[in-house]
């Protein structure tokens, strides 16, 4: 579980990296502000339903592997959420490691386009806060014993 989630996450920045060239921002020291990424987006009007759809297909693929992962509700969503967070962080380490991105975590990124909206614009030390407690959380909830049985 833990694998596929690392290897989809592994995955996302390489996809990531390639739409940050098709934008002009690959090398970017920050993601300009979540409007004029928007406006960059509008020059290649198929990008962002491709974009969206892709995006919507990752949160499928860790339903389906989170709900193969346990046989009741309760850890089901706890695996949903391990592997989210490992997604998550394993995303940002992939986007480090090929292209040394993001500078540090107070770097600003545009982390969702579903649905493209401004508030999506953070640093990135939310979004690897709320994956590592959705691994943590996950965790207690898919390992709980009187859960599983």
């Amino acid at each position: 579980m833990t694998l596929f989630a690392a290897a989809m996450g592994w995955l996302e920045a390489v996809v990531v990296i390639y739409i940050r060239g098709l934008l002009g921002i690959l090398r970017t020291e920050t993601i300009p502000p979540a409007a004029e990424v928007m406006r960059r987006l509008g020059t290649l009007p198929w990008l962002l339903p491709t974009e969206q759809t892709r995006e919507a297909a990752t949160i499928i693929m860790l339903v389906a592997v989170a709900w193969l992962s346990a046989p009741r509700l309760v850890p089901r969503c706890g695996a949903f959420l391990v592997c989210f967070g490992v997604w998550d962080v394993t995303y940002y380490i992939g986007l480090y490691a090929l292209i040394r991105w993001p500078s540090s975590l107070g770097t600003m990124d545009l982390l969702f386009l579903i649905p493209p909206h401004p508030w999506w614009y953070q640093p990135v030390w939310l979004p690897v806060s709320i994956a590592l407690a959705m691994i943590a959380t996950g965790t207690w909830f898919y390992t709980r014993r009187s859960m599983v049985e």
